[in-house]
This record gives structure tokens, sequence and C-alpha cells, in this order.
């Protein structure tokens, strides 16, 4: 697993061992990516100078692709210990210190927070969390008004958010989804 481009472009990150852990591939970012830089609806403003939440963090892979392609900063709920290793490992590997937060809290559960445009939501599948964290970040201020959110689900779990969905894409076992929100 590496940063796919970016100033980090092929920077190793590590994961944790086991299956508690299910870090995004590389080629799912890249084409998630792809999707925020180049659809109608997205493009550089979205990520240059962006605050960015990535709750269910893992790895961090989604929140430092982020960083590398010009975020500003961005926050990682994560609440798994050895997530949270990698995680902060991987802020060391990329010599993010200053550019990142890394809070151990569970996602449904977050404290008060600063309001983010981009919104990473990448929880275990099948439980039903995307629409629980949404609700409950909301209520604690992480997110920004129109904020974009991507969604990372099961290829069948269908989950319907507030707002205007933007896009949906397979990938494998993963379905991307990015919504809007008014």
């Amino acid at each position: 697993m590496r940063i796919v481009a970016g100033v980090w472009r092929g920077r190793a990150l590590v994961a944790p061992p086991g299956a508690a852990t299910r870090p995004t591939a590389d080629r799912v970012r890249q084409a998630l990516f792809d999707m925020l830089l180049h659809a109608p609806w997205g493009g550089r403003d979205l990520l240059d100078g962006a605050l960015v939440l990535d709750a269910f963090a893992g790895t961090g892979a989604l929140g430092l692709e982020a960083l590398s392609r010009g975020a500003a900063h961005a926050t990682f709920l994560e609440r798994d210990r050895a997530a949270l290793a990698a995680l902060r490992a991987n802020i060391d590997a990329c010599r993010a210190a200053d550019r990142a937060a890394v809070l151990a809290v569970d996602a449904t559960r977050p404290p008060p927070g600063r309001p983010c445009a981009l919104v990473f939501l990448d929880p275990p599948y099948g439980q039903g969390l995307v629409p629980l964290a949404l609700a409950s970040l909301e209520r604690a201020g992480w997110i920004a008004p129109g904020a974009v959110v991507v969604a990372e689900t099961a290829r069948d779990e269908a989950i319907e958010l507030p707002g205007l969905m933007l896009a949906e894409r397979a990938h494998g076992a993963a379905r991307l989804t990015v919504w809007r929100l008014e």
C-alpha cells in the first residue's frame, strides 16, 4: 500500500496485521481521487487548502492521500489500537504531524470538532455505521455546510444520506458513494 499521487507519491504505508482493518486499495483511492479532481462537481478547489476528516481512519490512507494532494489539514478518527499505531506510523513516515490530528475515538460518538469540507467515512462493512456516524459528526460540528462526503461500503450495502448524491462507483468488493450535503 502506498500514496498514489501528490508530494508523497510512492510513499509506503503500513497496515496492522489481521483482518480488523481493511485499507482502501491503491487502485480504489486512485479512482476516487481522479473522480474528486475531474468530476464537474469536483476540482482542485475541493482539495486545495481543505480541512479533511477521515473517520474510521484505519491506516489513514484516505486522509494522507488528500494531504499529499494539497489539503491543508486532516483529522483522523480511529479507536482500534493496532490501527492507531499504523496510522501514527504513516503520519510520521509522511512527516505530516504538523498537518494532522489523531483522535482515538469512536466516529459514532465524536467529541466537538471544527467543520470539514471533505469527509471520508470508511467503517466496517455491513454494520449500518455510515448514517449513524454522519449524524453524530454533524451534531458535533465536524461537517461544514456544503461538505462533500465520501462513503466506502460493501458493494451490496445500500445507504442513503441527506443531500445530493454526486457519484456512485463499485470497485471489487467496495462501493464508493459521494454526496454533497446541503
